[in-house]
């Protein structure tokens, strides 16, 4: 009697397709994010610590000040809100290619991952721009490590204020971590946004060629779709990070 209750006795989960209503991929998308995560994370609190352990620090806004073709128009933070602006809307498109999708609607997919590669360029492009500016004034990884320079160099990046009152080794310290975090991190994460604006041109060429069509589904949007979303989110920190702190 106990034996035929026990055989009796229904399985939680007997093998075959899973009680999650979430596909193998989606999970290992969702791990690979975390993990990423992870390392901005230890990125932005390496940075984090390091800023406000320094007496001194660069001024976002005389180091952002620039825009292209504006001559030496003052303008704080303006062209990096036109790349968040950028990367934000691609985000937007992405939404949009993921539910035309959903909807089986092949032509949506096409057109909205097509503006999303545009945008993913635009920004790369508005970058680009940025690393060559801060490179002509001088910027780069370890390029203010000489204590002996004049403070004029670094008139670019501080109020004058802090020049006045700063000593050169401050200057020089505080300068030298600052972009060399900047180019790192900055780095990374273009390096990030470069992967899923080619991930995209991929999907993109497969839903021409109809691939999805013939499995029935748009799922391998969606999950590219994942990763767009996190590369624009640790934008958010690392513009707060940067460029308002």
């Amino acid at each position: 009697m106990s034996h035929s209750t026990t055989a009796a006795t229904p399985k939680a989960f007997g093998g075959g397709r899973s009680p999650f209503n979430v596909s193998y991929g989606k999970i290992m998308m969702w791990v690979f994010l975390l993990s990423d995560a992870f390392t901005f994370s230890a990125f932005l609190i390496s940075y984090g610590t390091t800023r406000f352990a320094s007496a001194i620090w660069p001024d976002p806004n005389h180091v952002f000040h620039s825009f292209p073709f504006m001559g030496e128009a003052n303008l704080p933070l303006m062209f990096v809100s036109l790349m968040t602006f950028i990367l934000i809307l691609s985000s937007v498109t992405m939404v949009l290619a993921v539910h035309a999708g959903h909807c089986n609607d092949r032509q949506g997919v096409v057109k909205w991952l097509l503006w999303t590669i545009i945008g993913g360029i635009a920004f790369l492009s508005c970058q680009a721009w940025e690393w060559t500016h801060l490179n002509h004034q001088g910027a780069w990884w370890g390029s203010f490590q000489d204590l002996t320079a004049s403070k004029d160099v670094y008139h670019h990046f501080f109020k004058p204020a802090v020049l006045e009152s700063a000593t050169a080794a401050q200057l020089s310290q505080s300068t030298n971590n600052f972009f060399n975090f900047f180019f790192t991190i900055t780095g990374f994460h273009g390096a990030h946004v470069t992967s899923g604006v080619i991930f995209n041109i991929l999907i993109l060429i497969n839903t021409v060629n109809g691939t999805y069509a013939k499995r029935g589904h748009y799922e391998m949007v969606e999950k590219v779709g994942l990763y767009w979303h996190f590369v624009d989110l640790v934008w958010v920190f690392v513009f707060t990070c940067f460029y308002l702190l």
